[in-house]
Order: C-alpha cells, then sequence, then structure tokens
C-alpha cells in the first residue's frame, strides 16, 4: 500500500511515453503475497523486498529480474489538533511511547520493524496492552482520525497525505527503520517483455524523482532527513 500513489502516477507516466495502458491493483503485502501464491494472474509485481525475495526463491518470479526500486522512511504520527511530540533522541521515542494510550501499526514489513523496536527499547510488557494493528490495506493514519489510536507509526508514503494527521518525523538514530519496495516480474507473466519495460521505467531517474515526490527515495540514496 505504501507504493499505491506512486505506482498509479508512474503507471500514467508509462501510458504517455510508452503508449500501452498499466493497471496496479493495489493491497496490503500480506495478501499480494498470499494472492500470488495462490496463482493470481499478473505480469509484475512490487512488494516489500523481503517478501518479494522469498517469493523469487519459490519460484514464482522470473530469474533475475527481481530488483530493489526505493526505500520509504517510517514516521511518527499524531492525530491533527494534538501536540506534536519531539523526536530528537531515543528517550524522546522512549517518553512517547510510554504515554500513548494507544499506538497504531501496519500488518508489512514497518509494523514487524516497530514490534522488533519496541521488544529492544524493553518496552513490550509496558505497551502490550495499547497496540493497535491496522487490518490488511487498511491506512494506520485512518485510526489516528477515527480516534482508535493517539500515535501511530508507518511509512510517510501513506503518512502524508492523510486529513486528519500530522507527521511528527521519523525515528531517530539508531530506532530510524526504513523499508525497501523492489518489482520483480512474475514466472506467469503473459507479457514479460512489457513488463520488463515498465519495470526499467520504474528504475529510472524518472521513477526516482516521481518517489522522491511521494516521501520515498531511489533504492541506494541516503535519507534526507
Amino acid at each position: 500500500m505504501a507504493t499505491r500513489p506512486l505506482l498509479a502516477e508512474l503507471s500514467q507516466q508509462v501510458r504517455l511515453v510508452h503508449g500501452f495502458p498499466v493497471l496496479f491493483e493495489a493491497a496490503g503485502g500480506v495478501d499480494i503475497a498470499r494472492r500470488v501464491r495462490e496463482g493470481a494472474e499478473a505480469d509484475l509485481l512490487v512488494l516489500a523486498d523481503g517478501a518479494l525475495t522469498a517469493l523469487e526463491e519459490e519460484g514464482y518470479l522470473l530469474a533475475g529480474t527481481a530488483r530493489p526500486l526505493w526505500t520509504s522512511q517510517v514516521v511518527a504520527a499524531v492525530p491533527a489538533g494534538s501536540p506534536v511530540p519531539v523526536l530528537d533522541s531515543d528517550c524522546d521515542l522512549r517518553a512517547v511511547l510510554r504515554s500513548a494510550k494507544k499506538i497504531a501499526y501496519s500488518t508489512g514489513p514497518s509494523g514487524t520493524a516497530l514490534l522488533d523496536l519496541i521488544g529492544r527499547l524493553g518496552l513490550a510488557d509496558a505497551l502490550a496492552g495499547r497496540l493497535v494493528q491496522a487490518p490488511p490495506g487498511v491506512p494506520v493514519g485512518s485510526l489516528l482520525s477515527s480516534g482508535q489510536a493517539d500515535l501511530a507509526f508507518q511509512q510517510h508514503s501513506e503518512l502524508m497525505d492523510l486529513p486528519g494527521v500530522v507527521i511528527a518525523g521519523p525515528l531517530p538514530g539508531d530506532t530510524a527503520i526504513s523499508s525497501t519496495f523492489g518489482g520483480g516480474v512474475l514466472a506467469s507473466a503473459s507479457q514479460p517483455g512489457l513488463a520488463l519495460e515498465v519495470l526499467d521505467f520504474f528504475g529510472s531517474d524518472t521513477g526516482s524523482e516521481a518517489a522522491r515526490a511521494r516521501g520515498m527515495r531511489a533504492s541506494g540514496e541516503r535519507d534526507s532527513a
């Protein structure tokens, strides 16, 4: 879901530049991986790198086509109108987590990384009853605007344009979390050549520029924050 608006924009550019239509169906990464394993028909797959690698190893991608594309930082956010917390240090993050009543997170790689981080900070027991996981495909930020959480963590690209949500910033120092998204041509693709053209376009300077405008960056670039 983090790449949904970016893929929609780049698909339009492919249509204008290359003259053929591209249609992506976006869903939660867990759901997409399941559907691929169940035989979903598609030509090109864009997914978090861990899930993409697993599918490649299982033979669901054409050999040699999988590649990293974009990286997204995880940021903290609060409901609009709430005090915006300072996140300059690990101590700030600990204090923000301890003071939150309900903490929203995702089913994707950013959610898994957040749970790991909470464990490393020694806060797993203290926060166990306050964690709220958004269902697959549901924006974590919507739990802020609906009042179901007062603190949320998700990819910057998924939170940056949501109404009723204010981004506090990326996680500080060694607690920073980022996720890399990659693409690959499915082994069952009916048009593997065109799929590879699209993948090349996504990895071009045009794709990188569009990613930066959507709160992400090209894989291998450094964070600006």
